[in-house]
């Protein structure tokens, strides 16, 4: 245990231990499995609080992690000092710069809401509810990407406390080195208290998903890959397959189905998008249509993902191309699996090809497609996670890399190392031994361990 006696004098926010009130919800997050196990955690009501937790975890020398929302742990902290920010999530916009500062605990629901009314939109996930912040440290690869590329690729300025407890103000003038590796390498090198980005001229969008049964339509998913090989950049898009539960909590129309979705989000106009998208629904029998045009404040239904928290571990792939009789093995052997398995394909390429006008971290933008196998896990994670890595195997051997970002569960070294090209890897972890020389930080992907 630590003695937490200075701690509570310096902090605004609550210090709390194991067993106050408090303290199992803050520690836990939306991934519940393998949850941080720390002695203390400060919850953070201040930029003030992060400055506070660094120096108090670098002059004792304590591991220090950070958590706002708590979506893309992998592992979970033993001991030491948790951070949370999940109260930190102020988010201003100045719509004549087309800009917004987001702070460390902010989720793209609370950016979207408050870009929304000046016809502006960021480059979000497809689940509203992440932490924008965390996502973007990631690289981010968002319902627009494809048009303008990575969440990262967007990042004007973060402010960030290192190690050594300085705040340093992260721009392409200032502090260049922080500010190429903090876009997309992890969030290794400091604590980040905000940061602002640049804004699209995005209020409406024609998307939506479309269902097939694959046990009838089972040529869908290879049908939806022939159809990306040939698409604007306006145009992003993905596959998902699962067997649904025969449980009532499911709709009817999916209910103990082997279902294959397409996730459809086009940002041109709708005319144009409904053209593109026609000749999907000849693909097979639609059991559910949603595609329509809808306010970008909604496009969290295109993916419509689990807003309950839950425990659950993936295993994710980047591919320069997919093979369609691959793609098929991959959808039968899927949905005979005695383990929920569902697989998510997504259509990379595009803006995201493309290097942003200021270099950073983000890894294998060579990569056309992201293949990824993701299961709840009711009690023997082991038995899911090798179900996942046969499921992936045969994919392996064309792999460009890993997205990190899609990564749920403890990672090797060499996991880690995927994640970046052989030159960038090694920048980060040079840069992670000048910043935080003692590993103070204890981040979900570790680079210097690499």
């Amino acid at each position: 245990m630590i003695d937490v006696t200075t701690l509570r004098d310096d902090a605004h926010g609550q210090v709390l231990l194991p067993g106050d009130d408090g303290f199992d919800a803050a520690r836990g997050g939306f991934q519940l499995l393998d949850p941080h196990r720390p002695d203390a955690v400060l919850a953070a009501a201040d930029d003030h609080d992060v400055h506070v937790a660094v120096a108090f975890a670098a002059d004792r020398g304590v591991p220090l992690a950070v958590q706002a929302t708590g979506h893309g742990r992998n592992a979970g902290l033993d001991g030491g000092l948790l951070l949370s920010t999940a109260a930190l999530t102020g988010v201003r916009v100045d719509p004549d710069a087309r800009t917004a500062w987001v702070s460390a605990g902010a989720t793209w629901r609370q950016v979207i809401d408050a870009t929304a009314p000046y016809g502006l939109a960021p480059v979000s996930g497809s689940f509203p509810a992440l932490g924008a912040v965390s996502y973007t440290l990631g690289g981010g690869i968002g319902l627009l990407s494809r048009r303008y590329g990575f969440a990262a690729d967007h990042v004007q300025q973060l402010d960030v406390v290192t190690a050594d407890g300085q705040l340093r103000h992260a721009t392409a003038d200032t502090e260049p080195d922080l500010y190429w590796g903090l876009r997309g390498g992890g969030g290794n090198l400091g604590v980040v208290t905000g940061m602002r980005i640049g804004l699209l001229p995005v209020a409406r969008v024609y998307g939506g998903s479309l269902a097939f049964d694959l046990d009838k339509d089972p040529g869908v998913p290879a049908g939806w890959w022939s159809w990306t090989r040939n698409l604007p950049d306006e145009m992003t898009s993905a596959v998902s397959m699962l067997r649904y539960p025969d449980l009532p909590m499911v709709p009817a129309g999916l209910r103990g189905r082997n279902i294959g979705k397409l996730q459809l989000c086009w940002c041109g106009p709708a005319d144009e998008g409904e053209r593109l998208i026609a000749p999907l629904r000849e693909l097979g029998e639609c059991v559910q249509d949603s595609v329509g045009e809808l306010p970008y404040t909604e496009s969290g239904a295109i993916f419509a993902e689990p807003e309950r928290p839950h425990q659950y571990r993936s295993n994710p792939v980047l591919l320069p191309a997919l093979d369609a009789d691959r793609l098929d093995t991959l959808r039968a052997e899927t949905a005979a699996e005695p383990v929920m398995c569902i697989v998510g394909i997504r259509h990379l390429g595009g803006a995201m090809a493309r290097p942003p006008q200021v270099p950073n971290a983000v890894g294998h933008r060579d990569a056309e497609y992201l293949v990824s196998v993701l299961s709840p896990v009711d009690s023997d994670p082991a038995a899911v996670t090798a179900v996942h890595r046969r499921l992936i195997a045969p994919w392996q051997p064309d792999a460009v890399g890993r997205p990190l970002n899609f990564s749920f569960g403890p990672l090797a070294p060499d996991q880690v190392r995927a994640g970046f090209g052989d030159a960038d890897g090694r920048r980060l972890a040079e840069l992670r031994a000048r910043f935080d020389p003692q590993h103070v930080l204890r981040p979900n992907h570790p680079v210097s361990a690499a």
